[in-house]
């Protein structure tokens, strides 16, 4: 939502995940992008693919037009979706082996006894 004249935003560009990024940055492609229309009231929804937002940590927005001032003014912004805690995954350190070595892998399942029935 913007002001009704040239410093409104006309294109704003959506990078999800990437918690570091710079204005360098934004010459890679967009994760969406989207024309905006003059909104004074807040009324437009722009809504986003769901493949591609469907689990957002981050999210970058990048105004990169507006409709011909030398300056972009921006009232609000409103964000939907659902709130979901995130889930940290510890580093798990493993060992693949491309080929089992018998040797590694000692197991007494057969405990040498002798037994009489009689």
């Amino acid at each position: 939502m913007g002001e009704d004249d040239e410093t409104h935003p006309s294109e704003m560009r959506l990078y999800k995940n990437s918690p570091y990024m710079s204005f360098d940055d934004t010459e890679r492609p967009p994760d969406q992008e989207f024309k905006l229309n003059r909104d004074t009231t807040g009324d437009l929804v722009y809504p986003v693919k769901v493949a591609r937002f469907s689990s957002v940590n981050h999210l970058s927005i990048h105004i990169s037009k507006n409709f011909g001032g030398s300056i972009s003014k921006i009232y609000y912004i409103g964000l939907r979706g659902e709130w979901t805690e995130a889930r940290r995954h510890e580093v798990t350190i493993c060992t693949y082996e491309a080929a089992a070595n018998p040797a590694d892998h000692k197991i007494d399942l057969f405990t040498p006894q002798t037994q009489f029935i009689s």
